[in-house]
Formats: structure tokens, sequence, C-alpha cells
């Protein structure tokens, strides 16, 4: 990426490394994009970051975006860019599809969208190379030494995939890019879809909503409806796999509570607001 962006629009950008300190080798690694980046004459940060606890991959790109983010604004930049490959995609796809994933987590690695804490904007313009034409590059430019391609730790899922994606040749990480593209697409058109039926049909109830969705509505719909609903009622933890188990669960009627959000479902009418203060409190 470093070596592209030079190439394309030199002196209009600038590179920070994130140190999660997870690795022996990752303050090296770091210091070695520093010394290409003052040969080149591009300014360089190195972003120390401290990886909460939990889920570390997950905890290890948050904590990743938000210091990429809170650095994007200090210097009044526009966007992230980053060299996630079609390999990278690939990996990701497939472990979604591993745990069973819908369309929204299938669509993996999205081209552009907001990132951590900040918002900020990341574009990931590589999506479609492959990850041995990127090594092709940086070994034609002879300023940084290619090492031999590694598997990782196998300690974490993204490695154990790409191990199993190395061994199977006769997939082609090109095809599930595309076939995550689509996906993406498709995700798009029912945000489209969603964003339409708010518009339309879901009324303001006090502090909080109030929806009959038609009898035919997609399940899809209903459940996007119901978690758009309870993340502005303030249950910003609960997801899409939240609102579609208070769909199963009141499908038939009845009262639930997610994130300190009360969802009730009576003759076919949702109503979704902030759970009431308990007694005593």
């Amino acid at each position: 990426m470093l070596l592209l962006a030079h190439a394309a629009f030199p002196g209009r950008f600038q590179v920070a490394t994130v140190d999660h300190g997870l690795r022996r080798e990752s303050a090296a690694e770091a210091e070695l994009v520093a010394a290409q980046c003052q040969r080149l004459g591009v300014a360089h940060s190195t972003l120390a970051v401290l990886v909460g606890q939990g889920n570390l991959q997950d905890q290890a790109r948050r904590a990743r975006y938000d210091a990429l983010g809170a650095w994007l604004r200090e210097r009044g930049l526009a966007a992230i860019l980053t060299a996630h490959h079609a390999d990278d995609q690939a990996e990701t796809m497939m472990m979604r599809l591993n745990r069973g994933s819908g369309v929204r987590g299938l669509a993996a690695i999205r081209r552009s969208g907001p990132v951590g804490a900040e918002g900020a904007l990341a574009v990931r313009p590589l999506l479609d190379w492959r990850a041995s034409e990127l090594a092709d590059i940086v070994r034609a430019s002879g300023l940084i030494p290619v090492r031999d391609p590694s598997n990782g730790d196998p300690r974490f899922d993204r490695a154990r995939m790409r191990a199993a994606l190395a061994a199977a040749d006769w997939l082609d990480p090109l095809a599930i890019a595309r076939s995550a593209r689509h996906l993406a697409e498709a995700e798009s058109a029912l945000e489209w879809m969603v964003a339409e039926t708010w518009r339309r049909e879901v009324e303001p109830d006090g502090g909080g909503y109030r929806w009959k969705p038609a009898v035919d509505a997609p399940d899809y719909i209903v459940t996007a409806i119901l978690e758009r609903a309870i993340a502005r009622c303030g249950g910003t933890s609960a997801g899409l796999g939240d609102a579609a188990r208070l769909r199963a669960a009141l499908r038939d009627g009845g009262k639930a509570n997610v994130a300190g959000v009360l969802v009730e479902a009576r003759d076919g009418v949702w109503t979704i607001g902030r759970e009431p203060p308990r007694r005593g409190r």
C-alpha cells in the first residue's frame, strides 16, 4: 500500500503503523516501515495500542481502528487506506460461512465504510489483488525484503483458515472475493428496503417506536427493523442476532427485553421502548 500510494499520489498521504504489542516482532516491523517511509520522504507514526480483554482478534481490530481514527482526525486527513487483499477477503468469508453467518456477515470486508469509535472512513482499494501479486510489487521495488509467506499462529481462526485455503488449491480466492462483493451488493439492497420500510411504516411512540409489519413481511426485514428500533432506543449492544431471537420468541405475542429495551408484540403490532425503571430504584 505504501509503494502504490507513493506512485499514485506522492506527497499527499501519511502512514501509520499500529503496534498491538502482541508479538515480539511487532516493534521491529514498525521500525522497518518507518525506515522505508523516511527513505521515500513520507511522514510516519507508530501507534502503540492496548488490546482489551475478550476475543483477541476482535479487540485488536477495535483498538487498531480506534487509534487510526484518532490519528486521522488529529492530522486532518480524509480516509484510511488499508492493504486488505483478495486472500484476506476469502479467508474472512470462509470463516463466516463456517459460523453460519447471514448476508451481512458473508459480505465480509467492505470496500469502504466507517470504522472505529471515530467513525473514520476506511477504503480498501486492493480487494481484487492476490497477496502474491502485491508481494511481487514489493519484490520488484528492491526496497524491502519479501519474507516467505506464513500461515501465522495456529491458535487463531484466521491462521487455520489461511492454512486450509492454501492446502485447497482448487479453491479460487478471487472467485470467493467476487462472491463476497455480490453479497455486499445484496446486503446494500436489503438495507435500502429496511430504510424505506422504516420511513413509510414505523411511527414514533412516546420515547420509542410502534410498527405493524405486513403479514407477508420477510423475516429479514422484520428483524432488521427491530434491530434499528432497539438501537435507537439505546440498546446499542444488541445486534441482528438478538433481534432475530426476539422476533422468533414473540411471533405469537408477549413481551421481552434486551439491552435495556422492552419489546412487545400484540395483535401483530410491535412496540419498542426503553425498559421502565425497576421498583425500588
